[in-house]
């Protein structure tokens, strides 16, 4: 690596690493990025307004109560009211001068048939109740019209007007079965009051019958759409949080699978120290020979558990078995767990796949670093390196391992990908890497940082503590959040690279 590449590395480092926030510049700018991006794609206003049409609401809620503007919530009321406004004095004074009823009469019926469908918006079923009566009290009083010859009956033009209204308002709330009974009772009512029809009028019963049924058909229709979406939105909510969750457990199981292997080999170590003591150390007292023989017991024992551990978690049916990620077959799992000592055979093979990778390791950092910490620097190199290839093939990426006396510092940072590369579509990837990377941190105590660059690019940081329990456990870059949601607590906006895996 150049030497100002090795600057270039250094300063990135020591910027994402030396105390400084998740939240950098660089992702804030993004996100205000992605918030004018998605100003500038707010649906127009019949589209919200087709949208809180089809959002049901709830039981003490009136209509479009979920619309996102107050014009928009506020429009059900308005169209009410100015059917209302419309109808009243249209009522009286059809009623008056067209049937020849009494004018305080015509008042009275009037106000009775009309105002209840400002309750339409809340309360739509009550507001239907009120209009019937009344509607059915009209019918029998123009019985005793002077003019209701040739006109309509039971049901004038103003009453079937209002009651239409009153049919949408009641099929955007109401349950189906509540909607077939309202029109099943509207329509017995109307055939109950044929038989008492005055001479030379027009039966309206069928019409409001029909009318009534193609509206209730239509709104039924439209509401029972909203909550089909509805429900379909809250099963994808549930399915995301569920895959999530079994991402981060398949994650923690293949580490746990890995980590048996290095403590398997100490434990194995002090089990054959323990048991040869005596041979190698002769004349040692009897006490300190039954010392040795209990700690190799116990020694034993604690690899018997852990193998019979490792049984469940490597069994076909557990989370990540042995073809999972990590798992590899039986091969794979007899093969010693890699470490910073095989970063060279990783970017080496990386590089011949055609990924321009430069690797700039401190020498000494695979001997200073302990088993655990070993493994993650590995892992966590390999799974950004994956990353680069799989959302940004062709672009230049620097590797940098650094150890000081307190911790190994680990950065992958990645340019965009190359005009020429060809990125296959796969989708948004597993989620396994991103989960893997931050559950590895966790476990030995460090943080991480990871997030996309101003020119397009993407890096991984990662500071890992020489001593367990020397850093903060759990931070993961947000404050230690546990990010049980599946994705990496510090990279909740997309990369340019598409989102990692």
């Amino acid at each position: 690596m150049s030497d100002k590449a090795r600057g270039r590395t250094g300063s990135s480092l020591g910027g994402r690493l030396g105390g400084r926030p998740a939240g950098h510049p660089g992702g804030r700018t993004r996100e205000g990025t992605s918030a004018r991006a998605a100003g500038a794609r707010e649906p127009g206003a019949l589209a919200q307004l087709a949208a809180a049409l089809r959002t049901p609401a709830g039981a003490a809620q009136p209509l479009f109560a979920q619309a996102p503007k107050a014009w928009q919530r506020a429009l059900p009321y308005l169209l009410v009211g100015t059917v209302v406004v419309s109808l009243l004095p249209t009522t009286i004074a059809v009623l008056t001068n067209d049937y020849g009823m009494d004018g305080g009469w015509a008042g009275a019926l009037g106000v009775a048939q009309t105002v209840p469908l400002l309750l339409a918006v809340t309360r739509p079923l009550q507001a239907w109740l009120l209009v019937l009566v009344a509607d059915t009290f009209g019918a029998v009083l123009l019985t005793q019209a002077d003019k209701v010859a040739g006109h309509s009956w039971p049901w004038t033009p103003m009453a079937v007007v209002g009651y239409l209204v009153l049919m949408a308002c009641l099929g955007l709330r109401e349950s189906n079965r509540t909607l077939v009974g309202v029109w099943l009772v509207t329509g017995a009512l109307g055939a109950v009051l044929g038989f008492f029809q005055p001479r030379d009028t027009m039966n309206t019963a069928a019409l409001l019958f029909v009318l009534g049924g193609v509206v209730l058909a239509l709104t039924g229709a439209l509401r029972g759409l909203g909550d089909a979406r509805q429900r379909i939105a809250e099963q994808e909510s549930i399915s995301e949080a569920e895959r999530s969750r079994r991402t981060l457990l398949e994650e923690r199981a293949r580490i746990a699978r890995e980590l048996h292997d290095v403590v398997a080999h100490h434990m194995s170590v002090i089990t054959v120290q323990a048991d040869s003591a005596p041979y190698r150390l002769p004349g040692m007292p009897e006490p300190v020979q039954e010392e040795f023989a209990a700690i190799a017991a116990s020694a034993r024992e604690s690899l018997g558990e852990m193998r019979r551990l490792l049984t469940v978690l490597r069994a076909p049916d557990g989370a990540g078995g042995a073809d999972g990620p990590g798992g590899g077959g039986a091969d794979g799992e007899r093969a010693p767990q890699p470490g910073i000592g095989r970063l060279q055979q990783l970017v080496e093979a990386t590089v011949r796949a055609g990924q321009p990778v430069e690797l700039s390791l401190a020498a000494g950092a695979a001997r200073a670093a302990p088993p655990a910490v070993d493994l993650s620097a590995y892992r966590i190199v390999q799974e950004a390196l994956a990353n680069v290839v799989r959302h940004a093939p062709g672009a230049p990426t620097r590797v940098s391992v650094t150890v000081d006396d307190d911790e190994v510092l680990v950065l992958v940072v990645n340019g965009p990908a190359a005009r020429d590369a060809v990125v296959e579509p796969d989708g948004p990837g597993t989620g396994h890497g991103l989960v893997g990377m931050r559950e590895r941190v966790r476990l030995t105590g460090g943080t991480l940082d990871t997030g996309p660059l101003p020119d397009g690019g993407f890096r991984v940081a990662a500071r890992l503590p020489l001593q367990a329990g020397a850093g903060t456990a759990g931070t993961d870059g947000t404050d230690g959040t546990d990010g049980t949601d599946g994705t990496d607590g510090t990279d909740g906006t997309d990369d340019t690279n598409e989102e990692r895996s």
